[in-house]
């Protein structure tokens, strides 16, 4: 053990950051960095220095300050919002700097002027939970200053704090309509404070409006927005608004910008129904409530003849759009996140942007560092274990690497830790299931986990895609085909549906069906040429379908990526299929394509 000694001391911490940073930052970079700089010279480095505040470090959007005196950082905190809610009054709602601040008194490790432990973990996720413009103190701060200082406070209760072992009781300031503590008016509570938006995607699915000029039919619709709802309560990677508080907006014109304040979500699913005689038309549009734009719109027309069954064909459509569409926009709004001010999710959804780049290499390498980081940041993170174990499998694919030791025991790591964290999250599952039949060759192990993401979300598209190929895996292609179909289904524009295309390929192929192979093979190979699963089934399949000519112009570009492959270290590149007829038929059809003993 080390013998240095360690310095502690009681502080009160503060931690502030910038409501809304990034999406301020996509809309106006160099203006909102110009305010940013102005309120820090007018107001809040002022209000620092008279309450004897020091700054630890700032990054891109906030800060974490320490203070002798709770009572001095309280006063500080106060001071900083009243002044930025002065300067708010004249600027617009979608471009104001708005402050959250967290503030705890605890022990704290001082390590070359920075500072570590408790005390600047809960004030950190103290501020996660305030209101924009708004305070959030701890029970222990809330004791050192009752009677101190000259603000009321109101109770939040007991608090589950992001790694923070214990319910920790929480107060909110009141600044009397200055700031976080400002009601809206009209809302359906009558008045409702401005939520902070949560640490994940978030959304609310409003009641669809009832187009059809017959009362009666608001059961359809109403229906129909409590299975989306239930649906998307699947995605554990999604926050989703309960049925009994979005139904409060019903029969009201609403102001999508409005209902994200109110409820504290990125994003509003909305829509109608129209009956007319025996049909009926479903309308949907999901919506970003910070700027108002249109993610995505569908719409579907069907027969009444079974509504429960338009219901779950509509449900399932629209969820399967939606998913993807709010992960797409999230990456995009994390790949504006300034470096220095991410956080684990941030990570995470950085690697997605890399992971599914899937014939580049660097791309891959990037995409299993940010998950590995964002799983040092947050070691219960079990989705990102599961990404990070499915890197590899990438990897192996391509012939990156081969499956070593080593290798297998670091997958096998990732892929189990991602099923001990997410026994109720589908994509950990699925992503961890998929790595260990595909890499780790445990092909019992990983079909079971898939069949359980499935059970918990029918809806993940990227679940049945892993499904499918495991089904080949086990030598049952009819089944594997079943469930591309499903994925493709689900999310027809989805980053893997070349995966599902080129699974749907071996399936034919391992039926004999060669012709149907190389169809699906080509429709694999369209939009990404070096996809080198796609590359292999296509020159099988042509080879074994009479097409010499096409079979050896795909194996010549297979080579070309992959220099090494040879009869015999096929069996490594290949996944593990169970059936040696399978691996047989594989191996004749790329010898016959012109791939060396």
């Amino acid at each position: 053990m080390s013998s240095e000694p360690v310095e502690r001391r009681l502080a009160a911490v503060l931690a502030a950051d910038v409501a809304g940073y990034s999406r301020l930052m996509g809309v106006d970079e160099e203006g909102t960095l110009a305010r940013l700089k102005a309120a820090r010279k007018a107001f809040i480095d002022p209000a620092l220095g008279s309450h004897r505040g020091r700054i630890v470090k700032t990054t891109g959007d906030g800060m974490l300050v320490e203070f002798a005196s709770a009572v001095d950082a309280a006063r500080c905190a106060v001071e900083i919002q009243r002044a930025m809610a002065a300067q708010n009054a004249d600027v617009p709602q979608d471009v104001r700097i708005e402050f959250r601040i967290g503030i705890h008194v605890g022990d704290i490790i001082i390590d070359d002027n920075d500072i570590f432990g408790d005390g600047v973990n809960i004030a950190a996720r103290l501020e996660g939970i305030a209101e924009p413009g708004g305070v959030c103190i701890s029970d222990d701060t809330y004791r050192q200053i009752r009677g101190k200082v000259e603000i009321g406070w109101d109770d939040l209760g007991p608090q589950t704090l992001k790694n923070i072992a214990e319910p920790l009781r929480a107060w909110r300031v009141q600044l009397g309509g200055q700031a976080a503590a400002k009601q809206q008016p009209g809302s359906p509570a009558g008045r409702a404070p401005v939520l902070a938006l949560p640490d994940k995607p978030s959304i609310v699915v409003l009641p669809f409006q009832n187009m059809s000029g017959d009362p009666k039919q608001d059961y359809f619709a109403d229906g129909m927005v409590e299975e989306i709802i239930t649906a998307l309560s699947h995605f554990k990677a999604l926050f989703v608004i309960a049925r009994n508080s979005s139904f409060t907006y019903k029969g009201r014109a609403v102001d999508v910008k409005q209902v994200g304040r109110e409820l504290g979500v990125r994003y509003v699913l909305e829509g109608s129904v129209r009956k007319a005689a025996t049909r009926v038309r479903i309308t949907g549009q999901l919506v970003d409530t910070a700027t108002g734009a249109h993610l995505w719109a569908d719409r579907f027309d069907g027969g009444l003849g079974d509504i429960f069954d338009l219901q779950d064909q509509v449900t399932e459509s629209v969820v399967g759009a939606i998913a993807p569409a709010m992960e797409k926009a999230e990456i995009e709004r994390a790949r504006r996140k300034p470096t220095e001010s991410l956080d684990a999710y941030a990570l995470y959804l950085r690697g997605l942007a890399a992971f599914y780049q899937f014939d580049n290499r660097q791309a891959n390498e990037e995409a299993l560092r940010l998950f590995n980081s964002a799983i040092a940041l947050d070691p219960d993170f079990a989705s990102a274990y599961g990404r990070a174990a499915f890197c590899y499998s990438t990897a192996k694919n391509n012939g990156w690497i081969s499956d070593t030791a080593n290798e297998i025991a670091e997958v096998t790591r990732l892929a189990q830790r991602a099923v001990e964290l997410g026994k109720d999250d589908a994509i950990a599952l699925a992503a961890g299931g998929f790595a260990l039949a595909h890499f780790v060759r445990d092909l019992e192990v990983g079909a079971a986990l898939i069949d359980r993401a499935l059970t918990l979300n029918s809806n993940l598209a990227q679940a049945w895609n892993s499904g499918g190929w495991v089904k080949n895996f086990l030598g049952e292609p009819e089944w594997a085909i079943e469930r591309f179909a499903r994925a493709m289904r689900l999310s027809p524009f989805d980053p893997f549906l070349r995966a599902m295309r080129g699974g749907t390929a071996y399936a034919h192929f391992l039926q004999g069906r060669y012709d149907e192979a190389v169809s699906w093979a080509a429709m694999a190979l369209q939009d990404s040429p070096d996809f080198q699963p796609g590359l292999r089934i296509a020159a099988a399949s042509n080879a074994m379908a009479g097409r010499p000519e096409q079979a050896h112009k795909a194996m010549a570009r297979l080579r070309q990526l992959n220099p090494a492959l040879r009869i015999s270290n096929l069996k490594d590149a290949l996944p593990p299929f169970r059936r040696a007829e399978d691996l047989s038929r594989l191996e004749e059809g790329l010898r016959q394509a012109g791939l060396p003993e």
